[in-house]
């Protein structure tokens, strides 16, 4: 292409142009802004995007959530805050940072008019002898022009009696012993717990968890029963047991995967969880039988429970024996039960739910599995016995049950009275009687996770009285999860319908 001369100079003079009217603007923005006058009025007052900061209960010793409070200039001019601290001053529980600069006192802080900063408020409270949650406040002060404005900062302390980790061993999570080797100990409701790591019940020891008692875990943190040891939760309906983590903000209550698992091994009878609620987790309750041969020398008995909003599984069980009554596992992010290298497995008046929306899904709600193989492709098959009375098993997949069948040893199912999201399932009436299949069971609310059944649901009076009466546990299924009698032909699932909640 020819030079052209002409076109050349026709871009330096638009060039040239254009610079000096950049700089131009420049200049005369920066003037303005420099030149900008200062509110010296008394009555020139701040705005704040509220007139206090409220934390939710927090752990002594143990740092809350950052909040933040927004201060406005909606005033003509630009104003300078003389300065911002806190009235508690070094001895505040409290500690702010006003746009970056962490301090307990700021001086000569300018806003421009129509403009505002962040000021950014954690705590963390010292222990004391209190049971009960105490409130600590302080004082967030703004001085300008003589003028003083502040807002109210408002915590909620919680002692707690605090485990943590102190054994590290290559191959095994952070750990802690709570119940000694043949020990019998008993965690009570005066104060919460709060677990940093695994805390675990030694071979042979017993632990008691009173009615009441609240736990919360820290992140990637377990209750571990080791093999021999003993678990025995006894929540009440008036005062359940609480298994969640370890942040108590309203934001986090139905968080999932905020710690690890509840983990019970092979080798002792005798494990309890009655009117617990367990919440938010990686794995709800992981039963397992760690040997490959070993005989079913274990039980659970699950009561009255609720396991709810786990990212990866409500119940995973490996060739372990559980009899579940009254129980809710809902919204879980791989599987609500998965029941899986045999085992034996008594399920009645249980609600599995799985509305799980936090992911894709691509797992089903229930599934039964009787084989395993190892990391050389040796196949093991073992024993499956499950039954499942006047339960339902649904979902938002297409596909909710999942039955997988190894030859080699015994496999016997049945699925009593039960309510089924399956397309892939013939209910032949051996293994499904009175079980039918791929009616919304309508549900109250499932975004709040509430599986009571609505009016028109299906699952009233759909259940068969023989579930309830040949069951040894004949005292606990008389009455559903909300403690409602069930008599006559009972409704699917953990609660009875009740007109108008009554």
């Amino acid at each position: 292409m020819p030079f052209d001369a002409l076109a050349m100079d026709r871009f330096f003079t638009f060039a040239h142009t254009f610079l000096l009217l950049s700089v131009a603007l420049a200049l005369a923005f920066s003037a303005c802004r420099k030149d900008e006058a200062i509110e010296d009025n008394p009555s020139a007052m701040l705005e704040f995007s509220t007139d206090s900061i409220v934390f939710d209960t927090v752990f002594t010793t143990v740092g809350s959530v950052t909040k933040y409070l927004k201060v406005y200039n909606n005033n003509a001019k630009k104003i300078n805050i003389s300065s911002a601290r806190l009235a508690g001053g070094g001895d505040s529980f409290y500690r702010i940072n006003i746009d970056g600069n962490p301090s307990i006192y700021e001086t000569n802080i300018g806003i421009p008019s129509g403009d505002s900063i962040f000021v950014f408020i954690r705590v963390t409270i010292d222990p004391n002898s209190n049971l009960t949650p105490f409130v600590v406040t302080d004082r967030l002060i703004f001085e300008t022009n003589t003028n003083i404005q502040d807002v109210d900062l408002v915590s909620w302390g919680q002692n707690a009696n605090y485990i943590i980790a102190d054994q590290h061993i290559e191959g095994l999570p952070p750990f802690r012993i709570v119940a000694g080797t043949n020990s019998d100990t008993t965690w009570t409701n005066e104060l919460p717990f709060l677990i940093y790591g695994y805390a675990v019940i030694d071979s042979g020891a017993r632990l008691t968890i009173s009615a009441g008692t609240r736990i919360y875990f820290h992140n990637n943190s377990g209750l571990w029963v080791y093999r021999g040891g003993q678990l025995k939760v006894m929540g009440t309906a008036g005062e359940p047991v609480l298994f969640r983590g370890d942040r108590l903000e309203d934001f986090y209550d139905d968080i999932p995967g905020q710690w690890d698992r509840i983990w019970i091994n092979e080798g002792s009878t005798g494990n309890e969880i009655h009117y617990a609620v367990i919440k938010n987790g990686f794995i709800g309750l992981q039963t397992e039988t760690l040997g490959l041969q070993q005989p079913l020398e274990n039980h659970l008995l699950l009561t009255n429970t609720i396991i709810e909003n786990m990212s990866g599984a409500g119940i995973l069980s490996r060739f372990y024996n559980i009899t579940g009554i009254n129980t809710v596992v809902a919204n879980c992010g791989e599987y609500g039960v998965a029941l899986t290298r045999g085992g034996k497995y008594d399920f009645r008046q249980c609600t599995f739910a799985n509305y799980w929306s936090g992911s894709v899904r691509q797992t089903q709600n229930l599934i039964l599995t009787n084989s395993f193989r190892d990391q050389d492709n040796n196949l093991y098959v073992f024993e499956m016995d499950a039954y499942f009375g006047n339960c339902i098993n649904y979902g938002n997949q297409e596909e909710e049950l999942y039955l997988s069948v190894v030859s080699g040893a015994p496999f016997h199912y049945v699925f009593d009275h039960c309510l089924l999201k399956t397309d892939s399932t013939e209910l032949n009436p051996v293994s499904f009687p009175g079980t039918f299949k791929n009616e919304d069971p309508l549900f109250a609310g499932i975004e709040q996770n509430d599986y009571h059944p609505d009016t028109l649901s299906p699952v009233i009076g759909a259940g068969s009285p023989d579930v309830i009466n040949t069951s040894p546990y004949l005292n606990i299924l008389q009455y559903d999860l909300d403690g409602n009698s069930r008599s006559g032909n009972p409704d699917l699932g953990a609660y009875e319908f009740v007109p108008n909640g009554l």
